[in-house]
């Protein structure tokens, strides 16, 4: 949690704030991990795999969050209200950027070719990311269409489950921490 998640602002690299540290300081030594831990290389994600104790965080970029571009550290209704037009075409289209940063079937290929690249046979991995991430994770995982990235609720500190490979995933979501 962040005072920019809190407000419904576009990320714009705030570090945890006093509530969301103590959230991850509560779930500290609830997660395992096999091995390094990928994280997305935002502040928070970093700040959260170190203080729940993982092992070894390693930023990895493609699990970064969406950049939002000029919108970054703005409102959603600010945005609704200065851009309504922009704003409601990178709501219906993926390929859509408006806001100059990356579009939304970016973040969705990106997502979907770290999973499509992790080994048959390698262990479990924990990794930190962005709620967007885990949102086109979850796409992925039942192959719907990027329009459900839109539907998809992804509270802080929760775990969501991947199990399976090739095309066969399964998918378990919200899971406290």
């Amino acid at each position: 949690m962040s005072e920019a998640v809190r407000q419904a602002r576009f990320d714009d690299g705030e570090p945890l704030d006093a509530l969301g540290l103590r959230a991850a300081e509560a779930a500290a030594g609830t997660l395992r991990s096999a091995g390094p831990t990928p994280v997305s290389p935002s502040p928070r994600c970093r700040q959260t795999a170190r203080v729940l104790g993982l092992p070894a965080p390693v930023d990895e970029p493609v699990l970064a969050g969406c950049d939002h571009g000029r919108w970054r550290g703005r409102t959603l209704d600010e945005i609704a209200a200065a851009e309504p037009e922009a704003l409601a075409r990178w709501l219906a289209d993926p390929a859509a950027a408006p806001h100059g940063g990356e579009p939304l079937q970016a973040v969705l290929d990106r997502v979907a070719d770290w999973l499509a690249a992790l080994p048959q046979d390698a262990p479990a991995v924990t990794a930190v990311v962005e709620p967007d991430v885990v949102r086109a994770a979850a796409v992925h995982a039942l192959g719907a269409p990027a329009a459900a990235f839109w539907r998809l609720d992804v509270r802080p500190l929760t775990a969501t489950h991947l199990s399976g490979r090739a095309g066969r995933w399964n998918l378990r979501c919200g899971e406290p921490l």
